[in-house]
């Protein structure tokens, strides 16, 4: 499923009129890299969670997804911005018990994550799985605290960081996922948060990690990153395969 709601309040006034991962990223829409991704690593069942007054405007940009050479896309809308782990609750009939991959729409990798959600299979998709990656300043992320091979706890926007390696807008989720989110309550800014789900399947032992390979962009955090991600785009590509 690829998260496409909220406010785009950090690319105003690009987002006054459209929502912000129907902007433009190099020479595609956003979310083009989205639906990239999934695809890339096998995956043909996509659902479109959005909202706001411009979710109407998904449907005849991805149609039906046989652009992407897959037979059907699916929509569903998030009536308010109530944060990334309550529009998880949007995909529980949808996903019938399976396991999902959860991609943020503002999200570009440089390589296919095919790797990842292979590596998710043989482990018998149990509990979690995150993508981690280094960066500059990770006090603008969740910030993964590792010892040894472990994950032992995620700190959200932390002043002073753990590490830093940042939590990738990519989870891979066993079908508990849904339960564990009914039960969050809402953070200090009133939304479900993603991490209280991660750090919930790191309370029971059951969330593994990897390092990505290439660069991690987030399109949506502010226009500096905007532009970042547009440059990386044009000069080393996206979605690559890679042998790994």
């Amino acid at each position: 499923m690829i998260l496409a709601g909220g406010s785009g309040s950090r690319l105003y006034p690009l987002t006054r009129v459209t929502n912000k991962h129907l902007l433009p990223v190099y020479d595609q829409p956003m979310i083009y890299y989205a639906v990239r991704t999934l695809v890339s690593a096998g995956i043909d069942r996509i659902l479109i969670v959005t909202g706001g007054n411009h979710a109407g405007d998904f449907l005849p940009l991805l149609g039906n997804g046989e652009t992407f050479g897959i037979k059907h896309i699916d929509y569903t809308y998030q009536e308010r911005a109530g944060g990334i782990a309550q529009a998880l609750g949007l995909a529980r009939h949808w996903s019938d018990g399976d396991a999902v991959c959860v991609l943020l729409g503002d999200n570009i990798f440089e390589y296919s994550i095919k790797g990842a959600i292979t590596r998710f299979k043989q482990g018998g998709e149990r509990g979690a799985r995150l993508l981690l990656v280094e960066v500059d300043d990770p006090t603008a992320y969740g910030v993964a605290a590792i010892e040894g091979d472990r994950i032992v706890r995620i700190d959200e926007k932390p002043t002073t960081p753990p590490s830093r390696y940042a939590v990738t807008g990519c989870y891979l989720y066993d079908s508990r996922v849904f339960d564990l989110a009914e039960r969050l309550r809402p953070s200090a800014r009133g939304e479900l948060e993603i991490t209280d789900v991660n750090n919930g399947y790191i309370a029971a032992g059951e969330l593994t990690f990897e390092r990505v390979t290439g660069y991690w962009a987030d399109c949506g955090e502010s226009f500096q990153s905007y532009l970042r991600a547009a440059n990386l785009v044009a000069e080393r590509g996206a979605n690559k395969d890679l042998d790994r």
